[in-house]
């Protein structure tokens, strides 16, 4: 049987919000914005609501219909980096440049440079030059992963995006999370993101197939 999916709107804000906040508070990249495991459960959810209203506002979050996963994906032209700076697959990443990272860490957390830090490094690293659709976060809720939701919600656009000759990207927040990028289709690039004295993320890039 398949996963039922919907598009989210403004009223399921606290539903996107509470899942990406469960679902990364183990994750690599979160552990080192937000070092400490009370200091993450304390402050992390502010990130995760930034990127919830990014996306709300500009791009489009798909979830199931139990409320057990989502996903969080921009359209991004080709001819600049993104202009929204409020926002991260899998991750923490503003996409509008220094000042835009500045108002995200103002936000978010203000004596955290490492908000900025990686909001800034992630917009610099964005492709440019072709449009794509971008996986900016995905999130199951910790009791059903490995069942296959992220695969469907993933390939819910990816269907989309062969059917209209679209390139995907995001950016893999640790060597496991590829494996399933990989046979979804995505591929690395040359380079990886190494986060100062943190962990490396892996961007990744997938061609439309016929």
């Amino acid at each position: 049987m398949g996963v039922a999916i919907r598009v989210a709107g403004e009223d399921d804000r606290e539903l996107v919000v509470r899942l990406l906040d469960d679902a990364f508070q183990d994750d690599p990249v979160s552990g080192w914005v937000f070092p400490g495991t009370e200091y993450r459960r304390t402050t992390h959810h502010r990130l995760m609501s930034a990127f919830t209203d990014a996306v709300l506002a500009d791009g489009r979050i798909d979830v199931t219909e139990d409320g057990t996963a989502c996903a969080l994906w921009l359209s991004m032209p080709g001819e600049a980096h993104p202009a929204d700076g409020e926002g991260q697959d899998e991750h923490g990443d503003g996409h509008g440049g220094e000042d835009e990272a500045v108002a995200l860490r103002e936000f978010v957390d203000p004596d955290n440079e490492r908000v900025e830090t990686i909001a800034r490094l992630m917009a610099e690293s964005h492709p440019t030059g072709r449009a794509h659709a971008y996986l900016w976060m995905i999130a199951v809720t910790p009791d059903r992963q490995g069942e296959g939701l992220g695969a469907a919600l993933i390939g819910h656009v990816l269907d989309r995006c062969d059917r209209e000759g679209l390139p995907a990207y995001l950016e893999a927040s640790s060597e496991r999370s590829t494996k399933l990028y990989e046979r979804l289709g995505y591929t690395r690039t040359a380079t990886t993101l190494d986060l100062p004295d943190g962990p490396r993320m892996y961007p990744m890039w997938r061609e439309p197939r016929p």
